[in-house]
């Protein structure tokens, strides 16, 4: 797709949320309730049919949402034009926790994108961001760390930030946008491939760059000389065959990800090019394929590739109108409210309004074609060997 046609489309990338976060927010967050110690599989026959209902309103084109592990239930809501707000007991809260609007430059994929509690937020009060900035004609991407107040747990302290990274974009889109701790207490970062169309400069496969990766810090160790962050021992690259801070590569624009949290698993949404959406398990030093590959098939179509060294998709499907636009990501469900998608990852995709689960596969998955279909109340997709849906409600807001 050429990059202005993306550019314009991509936006409801980030700001289709805006239609659907709100409802989204109580599916979502249903996903993160209960407690497991066991792995559980989905039962056969698929989880039962579910629609979506409005939770709260008031936003202003949100992004994403995270819940720090602090005991208060609340939800964090990233605005797309830099402000976190908080939902409290069921409402809305009217100051922001965070305002960096005059940081900040958002339109198209750009804007305050990320968000991460740290694991012991609740007594060292440390959070981080990942928002665009442009600097002289230079859009840049930034990884901060702030500090919530030590007196009014619901206001950050804006003067707090400090810069840990900031990379360099080539192009407006593309930014990728999640920041998570994983189970091993390092941050993990999803960046995209510097944008405009078929990785014009081969970022993904370059493994001097940052852009299209995942990327693995430790924010609580000392700093590696030159940077504002440690570099976890066991990342698998070292210079001068690569940059320290990539965990995996071959990533278009992984847009949100998210750790199952009964296996550890890290489940990523890869934004495809023309063709295909993927859903793919990261590992330690993987390669994702992009731009050799869109998903399983070889890039630019009707080209030949080989395979060799590279991990295919768990799940992918068409980027059209019976399958998709855009991947959003999503969550593995291990709550017990809704007993039939225990062990489901959920996630949803941008222009079909639908939200999918095939089963938690595993990393060893062989990957498969799925296949879609339109009734007249859901658009659902296939993972082999069986479908699994959950039927969509139109009338969110």
């Amino acid at each position: 797709m050429p990059p202005q046609a993306e550019d314009e489309m991509r936006p409801s990338l980030v700001f289709s949320l805006s239609l659907v976060a709100p409802a989204l927010l109580v599916m979502l967050f249903g996903c993160g309730g209960g407690s497991s110690s066991t792995v559980v599989n989905p039962p056969p026959g698929g989880p039962p049919a579910l629609a979506l209902s409005a939770f709260v309103s008031g936003l202003a084109s949100p992004v994403g949402m995270e819940v720090p592990n602090d005991g208060t239930g609340r939800l964090f809501v990233l605005e797309q034009g830099g402000r976190i707000r908080i939902i409290q007991n069921g409402a809305l809260v009217a100051a922001p926790f965070l305002d960096i609007t005059s940081k900040v430059e958002s339109g198209g994929e750009k804007g305050l994108l990320g968000l991460a509690f740290h694991p012991s937020f609740s007594s060292n009060r440390r959070f981080f961001v990942y928002y665009t900035r442009r600097l002289s004609l230079q859009l840049q991407s930034v990884f901060s760390e702030y500090a919530a107040s030590s007196s009014n747990p619901n206001q950050a302290d804006a003067s707090s930030e400090r810069i840990l990274l900031v990379v360099n974009q080539p192009f407006d889109n593309h930014n990728g946008g999640q920041l998570a701790f994983g189970p091993d207490g390092f941050l993990y970062i999803g960046l995209g491939d510097g944008g405009s169309e078929g990785d014009p400069q081969g970022n993904g496969q370059n493994l001097q760059t940052l852009l299209g990766k995942i990327l693995r810090i430790d924010v609580d160790g000392a700093f590696a000389p030159g940077k504002q962050y440690a570099i976890p021992a066991d990342n698998p690259f070292t210079p001068p065959s690569g940059l320290p801070e990539i965990w995996a590569y071959g990533l278009r624009n992984p847009w949100r990800f998210s750790f199952d949290r009964v296996t550890g698993k890290l489940f990523a949404g890869d934004v495809g090019q023309n063709s295909f959406e993927e859903v793919d398990i990261i590992t330690r030093a993987g390669n994702f394929g992009w731009n050799k590959m869109e998903a399983s098939h070889c890039y630019p179509p009707g080209s030949s590739c080989g395979t060799a060294g590279l991990i295919l998709p768990i799940m992918e499907y068409a980027h059209n109108a019976s399958g998709g636009e855009a991947v959003i990501g999503g969550f593995v469900y291990r709550g017990s409210a809704i007993a039939g998608l225990a062990g489901a990852y959920v996630f949803g995709d941008l222009s079909s309004g639908t939200t999918i689960s095939p089963s938690a596969p595993s990393a060893r998955t062989p990957p498969a074609n799925s296949t879609c279909s339109i009734t007249a109340t859901a658009r659902c997709c296939a993972y082999a060997p069986r479908l699994e849906h959950i039927s969509r409600k139109r009338e969110i807001l």
